[in-house]
């Protein structure tokens, strides 16, 4: 009798791992890495560049983002990317080869970090009325200041870069002015600093 009753007290177990429901995102994404640090000698931009991880779950992000994937813990001259799967971090990419990037820099590293995970959150969660115009969102470690810069894929429509940038600015919370550059005009500008198409 003693021991039927100890077994009605012992609470239910907890689910099974497997019966414990993932939360999927509208889309992948894939983290990508580019170490500047050490180019090789004549070797092509984005050679350098690996496909780290695909993700499609919100558990996925957080265990990644918590482990690895945070800007603070990055050398200097380290690239970090979220893009769409699919979606190649250069300007080649068919995806972004007509597009553009907003940018925003940043002195300190906590910024950084906070800039970086309030915009992939807002990525993966689809926060943007234009989501299917983002390619991704890049962040370079460097040595005096670090820079964010979210791509996008029709730079001439003004009207919906305009739209992108003012809702990014919200999201990463600056004051600052944020610039938006064409991939063509970046290509063309040896000096690698191209001409400020947007601002807000």
């Amino acid at each position: 009798m003693a021991e039927v009753e100890s077994a009605a007290m012992i609470p239910p177990s907890e689910p099974a791992a497997e019966e414990v429901k993932s939360h999927k995102l509208e889309r992948k994404w894939t983290f990508w890495f580019d170490n500047q640090s050490r180019p090789k000698v004549g070797a092509a931009w984005g050679s350098n560049l690996k496909k780290a991880y695909t993700f499609d779950t919100v558990e996925e992000f957080w265990c990644l983002y918590d482990q690895i994937f945070r800007p603070s813990k990055f050398p200097a001259n380290a690239d970090f990317h979220c893009f769409r799967a699919g979606v190649e971090p250069k300007w080649e990419d068919p995806e972004c080869a007509n597009g553009g990037k907003w940018s925003v820099t940043s002195t300190r590293k906590a910024n950084l970090d906070n800039m970086w995970l309030e915009t992939l959150m807002a990525l993966i969660g689809e926060q943007f009325d234009d989501s299917a115009e983002i390619c991704g969102v890049v962040a370079s470690i460097r040595q005096r200041q670090d820079k964010l810069a979210l791509w996008t894929r029709t730079a001439s429509n003004e009207a919906v870069q305009m739209s992108i940038g003012k809702k990014w600015k919200g999201i990463i919370e600056t004051t600052d002015k944020i610039m938006y550059n064409f991939h063509d005009d970046s290509k063309k500008e040896k000096s690698g600093r191209s001409s400020v198409r947007y601002m807000v």
